[in-house]
């Protein structure tokens, strides 16, 4: 997942070098953590959040596959 993520993320972004996407596991929901350049967060972000929200609902159709729950969070 933290693959699938990473990959986004790239994509959306212009600064490639300042990604950091982190993933921890507790209590049965995986929290993956993304942190990128201070420039680029709207951009992963969007507009009204729509992009932020469609990446949760990628993750949450992924964990829906696999019987696992994530959360991701956009850290500023």
């Amino acid at each position: 997942m933290v693959e699938l993520v990473t990959y986004i993320v790239e994509q959306l972004v212009d600064d490639k070098s300042a990604i950091n996407v982190t993933s921890q596991a507790a209590d049965g929901v995986e929290t993956i953590s993304i942190r990128v350049a201070e420039a680029d967060v709207g951009k992963v972000i969007g507009k009204q959040g729509k992009i932020a929200m469609s990446i949760r609902a990628l993750a949450k159709a992924v964990g829906a596959k696999e019987g696992k729950r994530y959360n991701i969070e956009i850290e500023d």
